[in-house]
């Protein structure tokens, strides 16, 4: 197991006070895995000294104005891909097929491409292939890491690190389209309730098309919908793991 990926996972959670109260440990365990530059973990250090520090009530309020009613800083991942059309339902299905094959149990009531999820998913993989997967939505995770930069916020820490170890490329035209998105205002309620009016998000038996690994790749990988083509299929591993942590919406 990788730690460090499910303490970052931790830190994209709603704050709790179980999250607070295990703000030392999260600490100790990136110093000891040393997985990240000493840079990032001076930036992410000063998001664990938030949430030991602040009052619990606004924490709150700061996240979900970032990740609740901001979409474009949504958590997740198909969001800033398909949107919520029927190319998501499927790659929902794809990525749901991904999970079984591990063994993993979604306990939960949280979709498949929720991050501080899939983050825990990678916890449980050895770390090669953890970071090869999390190359695949490394433009979004670039992307989103400026998107909080922009915003000032500390947030972004925990984006840098993730497009640290998924060696993403932020001078790409993936990473530039999807971080030049003009972002929402979370206080323009008309706005928000506008942009959520999209077609049902479907996944499932009864989604179209056919579920399969192979089909995870490019859709994580486009930067708008994805291209035909047949991507390199996922290793399917093995190890049984039921996730606790991230939060319902």
């Amino acid at each position: 197991m990788t730690r460090t990926f499910k303490v970052l996972s931790a830190l994209l959670t709603y704050p709790s006070e179980a999250l607070v109260a295990a703000v030392p440990a999260m600490a100790e365990t990136l110093k000891s895995e040393a997985l990240l530059r000493r840079q990032t973990m001076e930036r992410i250090e000063v998001l664990l000294g938030e949430l030991a520090t602040r009052d619990l009530f606004d924490l709150q309020e700061r996240y979900g104005l970032l990740f609740d009613r901001t979409r474009t800083l949504s958590l997740h991942l198909f969001e800033h891909v398909h949107g919520e059309s029927r190319d998501r339902g499927q790659a929902m299905v794809d990525l749901m097929e991904v999970y079984r094959k591990a063994g993993l149990e979604i306990g939960v009531s949280e979709l498949p491409d929720y991050l501080p999820l899939f983050l825990e998913f990678l916890s449980t993989r050895p770390l090669a292939e953890a970071l090869e997967l999390l190359s695949q939505p490394a433009h979004i995770l670039a992307a989103l890491a400026e998107r909080l930069k922009r915003r000032n916020s500390s947030y972004a820490a925990v984006f840098e690190a993730l497009a640290e170890l998924a060696e993403a490329d932020p001078a790409t035209v993936e990473v530039r389209s999807l971080a030049a998105i003009p972002d929402d205002d979370p206080n323009d309620l008309a706005a928000l309730d506008a942009q959520w009016m999209d077609e049902e998000v479907r996944f499932g038996p009864g989604a179209e098309n056919i579920c399969g690994k192979d089909a995870l790749l490019p859709k994580l990988r486009a930067a708008t919908r994805p291209a035909p083509g047949v991507a390199a299929p996922l290793r399917a591993p093995r190890t049984v793991v039921t996730t606790s942590h991230s939060r319902s919406r």
